[in-house]
């Protein structure tokens, strides 16, 4: 997966944004997403690190890849909501 990305949206100087991913060679265009690299890169690290980094049976990662430690089954943490 990464190295498509890679392949896809390398430029000289970062990843531009494409403008299609659903075409092949799509044009692309002249800027990158502050979340690319605070995000995107988190995630691809985090997933494919060594589980030592950050387990992901212990922890959740929330939109911007911080992670959160999952509540442990049968542990009443307080009232649920909705």
């Amino acid at each position: 997966m990464f190295s498509n990305i890679e392949r896809n949206t390398r430029t000289e100087f970062g990843n531009a944004m494409i403008s299609d991913v659903r075409i092949d060679k799509s044009a692309k265009q002249n800027k990158m997403e502050s979340f690319w690299m605070a995000e995107t890169l988190k995630y691809f690290y985090l997933i494919f690190s060594e589980p030592s980094v950050v387990s992901l049976d212990e922890y959740v990662l929330n939109t911007e890849a911080h992670p959160f430690r999952r509540p442990k089954p049968g542990v009443d943490d307080g009232p649920r909501y909705g």
